[in-house]
């Protein structure tokens, strides 16, 4: 998916290829895809930058008195889908977002990371990779095409058919995503029951976030075709390993990894270890954004392989920090806690600016943990410096009210918005009366 488009050749490959329709899509807060969707003979229109839309209506856009807004699509996001052939294809952009003066929307995830990549460069990095490994569960619809609470199949880690009875399904996508432009490095089952992964090539981050995006699309689009639901949903089920979205990240300054020191301990360079050193500094208060729902911090929790401590290793998986193997161009830093409800323009942002932080600060980190987290008792982990992750997300928006480096990586319009938003999710939730409490109480009192 590295193509890229003039107006003229995206025009020329619309009439050979009989497009019909143009999807206009961005990203809202929440990191839910919205689209405009326009017939072809507006498509000129489009490519103009004049495709006008009402902000006022996405979640944590603007207010109603000020809600025209501007679609610039980004031509080298154009696609065709190719399952929808059928009937006169269609393709899409994926667009950033202005004011009808010119100017960027400050409100906007995929402009806002564009704003740290700025601020990135401003002190001599020119580009930050992002390979993410976004997991997902399949469930079986009903008659009526709504999803049920029935997985798909008892599979586990790197089961084949017919235990794994997604394979078919994931075989599809994977083809999909190729036809699409995607280099896919590997497809398997999860852990857990109905749970899969499907790993693509790392890109720039803006790039990353984009693949991101179209990747839930299709994943979406492609299991719906096989009679299941996938959802991108941390914790579906009690009692069985949740979904992540581990992110490894690297920094390049003039093509070469800054992160690769054949010198340094365990061949990291120094500017590496400032990097983990910020992010283990900051996630506490960057997982509101890292882990936005609810249902996030029901995954966050010992027994099922996810990260709940803070802490970084070269070698073993249960900290939330891992440094994985590959060394030279591959050298990264992998943050385990980041989950597939993320918006992921915001999660890159903030784990950028939780970096940056710790190299322009010289921050150092502990001394890594190379023993099983998870068997450590909780004066243990006090001994060697790993404190918890947020136990929710009330105490996570607490956190981020915290952070001026993380406040600021989000800008104003962002923050105030995001805040304003999960408190009331949060209340909601606090508020509803739940089935456990029924189960364990009605007949108790």
């Amino acid at each position: 998916m590295a193509n890229s488009y003039t107006k003229e050749k995206i025009m020329e490959i619309v009439a050979e290829q009989n497009v019909r329709f143009i999807r206009l899509q961005f990203t809202d807060l929440f990191g839910v895809i919205k689209n405009v969707e326009i017939p072809i003979s507006q498509l000129s229109k489009a490519l103009d930058n004049k495709m006008m839309f009402d902000g006022s209506s996405i979640e944590g856009f603007v207010r109603i008195e000020e809600s025209d807004m501007y679609l610039y699509p980004d031509l080298d996001t154009f696609v065709i889908f190719p399952w929808t052939a059928e009937k006169g294809k269609v393709a899409r952009f994926i667009c950033d977002i202005y004011h009808p003066d010119g100017t960027p929307f400050e409100g906007d995830p995929r402009t806002n990371l564009k704003r740290l990549l700025k601020e990135m460069e401003e002190i001599g990095f020119n580009e930050f990779n992002v390979g993410p490994e976004p997991e997902f569960f399949l469930f079986k619809l009903d008659d009526k095409k709504e999803p049920t609470m029935e997985l798909n199949d008892q599979g586990g880690y790197f089961d084949l058919a017919p235990t794994d009875l997604g394979e078919n399904c994931r075989r599809d996508i994977v083809l999909e995503l190729e036809e699409m432009g995607f280099e896919i490095e590997a497809s398997h089952h999860e852990v857990a029951p109905g749970q899969h992964e499907i790993d693509f090539k790392y890109q720039n981050a803006v790039k990353s976030c984009d693949d991101i995006q179209t990747f839930k699309l299709i994943v979406k689009t492609i299991a719906r075709k096989h009679g299941l639901h996938a959802t991108f949903m941390p914790k579906p089920l009690f009692g069985i390993n949740g979904s992540g979205m581990h992110c490894n990240l690297s920094l390049f300054k003039y093509g070469e990894n800054v992160f690769y020191d054949k010198n340094g301990d365990l061949e990291l360079s120094e500017t590496a270890m400032h990097f983990i050193a910020g992010i283990m500094a900051h996630v506490p208060n960057f997982t509101a954004v890292t882990n936005p729902t609810v249902n996030s911090y029901k995954r966050l929790v010992p027994g099922y392989e996810a990260p709940c401590y803070v802490a970084w290793s070269g070698r073993n998986r249960s900290p939330l920090i891992r440094i994985p193997a590959s060394r030279g161009m591959g050298t990264r830093v992998e943050v385990r806690s980041v989950d597939p409800s993320a918006n992921p323009y915001l999660a890159m942002a903030v784990l950028l600016a939780a970096g940056l932080d710790g190299i322009k600060n010289k921050l150092t980190p502990p001394p890594s943990i190379d023993r099983n987290i998870y068997e450590m008792s909780k004066e243990e982990r006090l001994e060697n410096g790993i404190i918890d992750l947020p136990a929710n997300l009330s105490l996570a928006l607490e956190n981020l009210k915290q952070d001026e480096v993380i406040i600021n990586a989000l800008g104003p319009h962002l923050f105030q918005h995001f805040v304003e938003a999960k408190e009331i999710e949060w209340d909601l939730f606090r508020t509803i009366v739940h089935p456990w409490e029924r189960d364990h109480y009605m007949t108790q009192y």
